[in-house]
């Protein structure tokens, strides 16, 4: 089984995003092996996902992030596909409303973190706040900054109330996005995904990776790490995400509580 551990970030390791890695093609001879093994691990998770939810007494957080066009829908689609929707909880983080600017930063996000026995997952997240804010000068400087310590205080705190997080930047190449983009003005089907705004957020691609080497490099703990998942390729994205949910998973050792005792009991 290939090992992903290596896409795994730590605190202090310089990430320069120009220079690592948006591509499987490692693996590319091994494609249909991969592919195998990626229904196996996501059989896996379906499995680990209900035994979470019936145990009820542990949460896992899963956190997307990514340049524009990198896939966050299309791998939340098909990672958890044939998972149980009871426990499942997937919330997207768009522009704020009005009540949500009135309140700081983390309101929004604290009211979605997954209760116990749930596996929450964050279509962007309250990292938005020390990325866009940042790029399109929103706020100034002496805001979004001290975000950093923040988030980790939040995080350290949901970690101590018995949630798991762990964060996935689906990592893709300026030409990659730039294909993915012209398909979608290209193909009618597609053209509706189109946002005429993310070409001018295309022009910021420079100022964007800055702000997320920034966001690895202060906010990748031990408890709370970050994956940079190569993303050019969606069959290599899924499986390095779905193995990684998996050990993780593996790891929280959810079980089935135990039943009341039925023996000689028959239903009439």
């Amino acid at each position: 089984m290939p090992q992903f551990k290596k896409h795994r970030i730590s605190k202090n390791d310089n990430v320069k995003l120009n220079r690592t890695e948006t591509d499987g093609q490692k693996l590319k001879k091994d494609r249909d092996r991969c592919e195998v093994l990626f229904q196996a691990l996501r059989s896996e998770l379906i499995t680990l996902q209900a035994q979470l939810y019936a145990e009820r007494k542990q949460k896992l957080l899963i956190v997307f992030q990514a340049m524009d066009a990198a896939g966050k829908d299309g791998t939340i689609r098909s990672v958890f596909e044939g998972a149980n929707p009871q426990g499942v909880v997937v919330t997207s983080f768009k522009r704020p409303s009005e009540d949500e600017l009135a309140h700081d930063f983390l309101w929004r996000v604290h009211k979605s973190v997954p209760p116990k026995g749930m596996l929450g997952v964050f279509n962007r997240s309250h990292y938005e706040d020390v990325l866009v804010v940042r790029v399109h000068d929103l706020v100034p400087e002496s805001v979004w900054r001290p975000r950093y310590e923040m988030i980790n205080d939040f995080e350290k705190m949901l970690t101590a109330s018995g949630t798991r997080i762990i964060k996935f930047f689906l990592h893709i190449s300026k030409n990659e996005q730039q294909r993915r983009f012209q398909e979608r003005i290209d193909d009618p089907s597609k053209r509706w995904k189109f946002d005429p705004a993310d070409l001018e957020k295309r022009k910021l691609w420079d100022g964007y990776e800055r702000a997320f080497e920034e966001m690895f490099d202060k906010c990748a703990t031990r408890k709370c790490p970050w994956y940079i998942v190569p993303s050019d390729q969606n069959w290599y994205r899924d499986l390095v995400v779905t193995s990684v949910i998996v050990e993780t998973l593996k790891d929280m050792n959810p079980q089935y509580p135990s039943s009341a005792d039925v023996t000689g009991v028959v239903v009439e």
